[in-house]
């Protein structure tokens, strides 16, 4: 039990993500022990055209963060996530995408005051597990970041804060963190009570409200986000680069659970939302709320099964607001790749290229899928492209690569039981290692 125990706490201190503070709390702030900060500087002249911008944005403690760095990573963000790159949308969201590197100024620095370091292998290691995750070859990341205009080094340094953190967190949490037995007993016993009741596998977003004159901020960014995901950007990469939660790590994917095992105002939500359906925001005792029900199933056995198809999709994005000229040129685009695939590499391939935002692919269980779109993939046959379908994201191409049956509920161990109830002290340790930092800091936002 022992080493599950901190073989776990090793693996989830590893999915903590980056948290996000208020600009309105965290400037003026000063630890009681750090000499008053230097009267701010007079406005900088912007950079010539085609030079960085290194003028401040913000200084955190005695480090300063540079406009350079903001675009840097902004652009980084919304790269991975699939935000339009825009004005509006860079007003919409540059004050989180600072306040997340003000909080990874902040790790950072704590990291260095316990002499606590990320190797080259490390880095090398989650760079490379990025290329494995978006099927690239060695190598491949660089070419994909340098051709979308994104700062490798920004990357880096995100990968960078979030190594030291976890072994922060892992430190910390080394000193109060335990699950006992007779805790895994009692959500055990839970399960087995509760082992008939449907349960749907989440996806969350969580975004900390820390105090309340966070409130409306925090509000704002979900209602975006929000808006964001409906309109095509991806949840899984929406999660990875906002969500404060500690499945931020793996897309904001909880796994399959109970509603008894969901807080009451979540379980209210997801008991009335489809497969498919993202939540409007959903405000808690701690924060906001962002809810995906990726699939849902019946209680019972595993003996219970579901047919699973395996499928690409290539989506041209097209605006709920589009013309009919836009609406022709989409079609037309769909068309055109569904008589050039042949086959799933290929429709993928295609899709990377020239719809990138949209094109995936994965696995889908056929109770997650709605009866119109079930029939359409029943009748497809394994490598036949579909004719192009209107979707409310855009109009697409599905392909079927191979169809099977799936297991229905796996049997609940004591081993997943532990993970779960460690994964949420976890967080719970890191959110409040987090504040304390923030609390004690001098941060001047100036822009």
């Amino acid at each position: 039990m022992a080493a599950f125990r901190w073989f776990c706490v090793i693996i989830l201190a590893a999915a903590l993500s980056l948290g996000a503070a208020s600009a309105a709390q965290l400037r003026g702030r000063q630890s009681a022990t750090q000499a008053p900060p230097q009267q701010p500087a007079a406005p900088e002249k912007q950079a010539p055209a085609g030079q960085p911008d290194m003028r401040i944005a913000a200084v955190v403690n005695d480090e300063a963060i540079s406009v350079f760095d903001v675009a840097s990573r902004m652009r980084m963000v919304m790269v991975s996530s699939g935000i339009p790159d825009s004005p509006e949308a860079r007003q919409k969201i540059g004050s989180q995408v600072l306040r997340g590197l003000i909080d990874e100024k902040l790790e950072l620095q704590e990291a260095k005051r316990q002499n606590v370091t990320a190797t080259d292998s490390e880095i090398e290691r989650s760079l490379a597990q990025i290329e494995k995750q978006n099927n690239m070859k060695a190598g491949q990341l660089n070419e994909f970041l340098k051709a979308r205009g994104v700062d490798r080094a920004s990357l880096v340094d995100q990968l960078t804060a979030s190594i030291v953190w976890a072994k922060l967190v892992r430190r910390e949490a080394a000193q109060s963190v335990d699950v006992s037995d007779e805790e895994v007993d009692e959500s055990l016993k839970r399960a087995k009570e509760h082992a008939s009741e449907p349960q749907s596998r989440v996806g969350e977003i969580f975004l900390a409200v820390d105090n309340p004159a966070q409130e409306e901020e925090v509000r704002h960014l979900a209602e975006r986000l929000t808006q964001q995901m409906r309109q095509g950007a991806r949840f899984s990469a929406v999660a990875q680069q906002f969500s404060q939660s500690a499945t931020a790590a793996v897309g904001g994917d909880i796994g399959w659970v109970r509603s008894d095992q969901l807080q009451p105002e979540l379980a209210k939500v997801v008991s009335q939302m489809r497969p498919g359906e993202l939540s409007a925001p959903v405000r808690t005792p701690g924060g906001y709320y962002l809810l995906l029900v990726i699939d849902r199933r019946s209680g019972g056995s595993s003996s219970d099964q579901d047919e699973v198809f395996d499928i690409v999709q290539v989506v041209f994005p097209l605006p709920a607001q589009a013309g009919e000229a836009a609406r022709r040129t989409a079609m037309s685009e769909a068309e055109s790749v569904r008589q050039a695939a042949k086959d799933c590499p290929t429709l993928l391939k295609i899709g990377k290229a020239k719809a990138p935002q949209l094109s995936s692919e994965g696995k889908l269980r056929g109770a997650s899928i709605s009866p119109e779109m079930r029939n359409l993939v029943n009748r497809l046959s394994i490598g036949q492209a579909s004719e192009p379908i209107v979707q409310k994201n855009g109009v697409g191409v599905i392909m079927v690569c191979a169809k099977s049956e799936g297991s229905g509920p796996a049997a609940v161990t004591r081993n997943n039981v532990t993970e779960s109830l460690l994964r949420q002290r976890l967080d719970t340790v890191a959110r409040r290692y987090l504040r304390d930092l923030r609390r004690n800091a001098y941060v001047d936002v100036r822009v």
